[in-house]
């Protein structure tokens, strides 16, 4: 198969080294406008409250959570890569559960990240507006996970997601990303490896705009399509790079159109400029495209491998 460039997202490169501590006798977490600083995550959120700020994360691996109940908060990492969030849960669904206003996520790390009924989270996002670049999700269960906001917006930039996901123990999958009735998703110049079950990115949102990301599943287990949009949405998948690994669990199609059922149009979804392939111990064929809407969707030129048809109607 063609390799997945890892030039997509250079800003990641720093990311792979940790702090093991945060600084010794400092309070890890400061709110940018004010310059006062907190031990606990939690107090610097309710500091800023229903108005606007950013908290400045120090170096460290912290097991800490946070809600976001109101106002517009971002979350930035001092340095980008060495702020890592590990196995800190609040309300039992995530590091960071957001429902104010808006919320910002710049250069965080999320790990080991679970919960009983299996969907734990880096980021739970409940209302909001939502913009992450620069971060990892690895080694949970799921990634980022929505509730429903028909008016909010999700854009995701230079971000890895790896080994996330599940289909185990009776219970419905979890994915890499799973984004419930927003308004649009954006994902750009990210990168997908190694899922553990799932999908890889999961959307009801309205409009979806997926393009120059690299979907690597030759590392994965149990995994499912790479792009599902299972009640249909418009929008634009384009310069993605795609290979399917041999151990997918749902290997029928690469990317999914209203598998679920036709809950909205897709007329005028554009595909075009990927680049997919299989891995080189694959020895199957399967579908590029599938797509269950009956729409007009627009399906231009894309590189396709070896085993991979373009489009099937189902």
């Amino acid at each position: 198969m063609n390799r997945i460039p890892l030039v997509l997202i250079p800003a990641i490169a720093a990311l792979s080294t940790v702090a093991a501590t945060a600084q010794q006798g400092m309070a890890p977490f400061q709110v940018a406008e004010t310059g006062r600083t907190y031990s606990r995550l939690a107090d610097a959120v309710e500091a800023i409250g229903d108005a606007q700020g950013t908290i400045l994360i120090a170096p460290g691996t912290y097991r800490e959570c946070a809600v976001q109940s109101a106002g517009h908060v971002s979350f930035k990492a001092e340095v980008a890569g060495r702020s890592v969030f590990d196995g800190g849960i609040c309300e039992g669904k995530a590091a960071l559960v957001l429902r104010g206003q808006s919320a910002a996520v710049d250069g965080l790390i999320f790990q080991n990240m679970a919960v009983p009924d299996g969907n734990g989270a880096g980021i739970r996002l409940e209302k909001g507006n939502l913009a992450v670049t620069r971060s990892v999700f690895r080694n949970s269960e799921q990634g980022i996970l929505t509730a429903q906001d028909p008016a909010g917006e999700i854009v995701i930039d230079q971000t890895t997601f790896s080994e996330l996901g599940r289909c185990d123990r009776g219970l419905s999958c979890a994915h890499s990303i799973y984004i419930g009735d927003f308004a649009s998703l954006t994902v750009t110049r990210s990168r997908f490896e190694r899922g553990n079950g799932g999908h890889y990115v999961k959307s009801r949102a309205a409009t979806a705009i997926i393009q120059n990301n690299a979907f690597d599943d030759t590392r994965g287990q149990a995994t499912n399509y790479m792009i599902d949009l299972p009640g249909g949405a418009t929008g634009m998948i384009s310069g993605n790079v795609f290979g399917q690994g041999k151990d997918e669990g749902n290997y029928r199609a690469c990317v999914a159109v209203a598998a679920e059922g036709r809950q909205r149009s897709s007329a005028g979804l554009a595909i075009s400029g990927n680049d997919a392939s299989l891995g080189t111990d694959v020895d199957r064929n399967t579908v590029f495209l599938a797509d269950w809407s009956g729409d007009s969707i627009v399906l231009g030129a894309n590189r396709l491998g070896r085993g991979l048809k373009p489009f099937e109607k189902r």
